[in-house]
């Protein structure tokens, strides 16, 4: 039997992973989302603003004859879609217009998976998103700033069969303090937006090969 074992890291000590459940403006829309990563979910666990202690849930997820689409094995366009489908970079019509041609044209269709693994696009991931649909930034260079974070990969657990695979390690529950780990938080956050900025001021950047001429 195959299995992984991940994390979620959250504000609340009593999760119960529903199918169904979800906020469809998250990066792969609705589902359950976890990581690999158990010092990754402790900062997720406490990012929010708020100073309130989190928790880190441990689960064992059966992968045998799940279908699950990995897009750091696509191209980093077809991620780029992926979170226009959910989340908005800009609301200028502008954004509006292109990003529904570059959906059609670099999106693909995930429809019939069972679960989705790729980068989580939170504070900084998400800027870079943002200076690629300004035509700040070549695309060749995205690829650089997603591997420099790559321990901000998250599993989305879209199917009922998923959820029926998904079993918590009850006795694996860890209290997460705020202070430490929002403080990690925020310098990793920091440190992917510097990064971001010293490739779009470098002379590697044309300004050529950008969104608005991608479609």
């Amino acid at each position: 039997m195959s299995k992984v074992i991940l994390y979620h890291g959250t504000q609340n000590q009593n999760v119960s992973p529903t199918f169904g459940l979800g906020d469809d403006k998250h990066d792969y829309g609705r589902g359950f989302y976890l990581t690999e990563n158990f010092d990754l979910a402790k900062e997720w666990a406490v990012c929010r603003p708020n100073q309130n202690n989190g928790w880190v849930h441990k689960f064992e997820l059966r992968t045998d004859g799940l279908k699950i689409f990995d897009f750091q094995n696509s191209n980093v366009l077809a991620w780029l879609a992926e979170l226009m489908k959910h989340r908005e970079a800009s609301d200028s019509r502008r954004y509006h217009v292109l990003a529904e041609k570059f959906i059609r044209k670099y999106g693909v269709d995930v429809s019939d998976y069972d679960v989705i693994k790729g980068w989580r696009a939170d504070a900084s991931y998400f800027y870079i998103a943002k200076e690629f649909v300004r035509d700040n930034i070549d695309v060749e260079l995205l690829e650089e700033p997603l591997s420099l974070g790559n321990l901000g990969i998250q599993y989305c657990l879209k199917s009922e069969l998923a959820f029926s695979n998904l079993h918590e390690i009850q006795d694996d529950l860890y209290a997460v303090p705020y202070n430490e780990f929002n403080e990690r938080y925020n310098q990793r956050d920091s440190v992917a937006r510097e990064n971001m900025r010293k490739l779009v001021d470098s002379e590697a950047n044309k300004v050529t090969n950008v969104f608005s001429t991608l479609i």
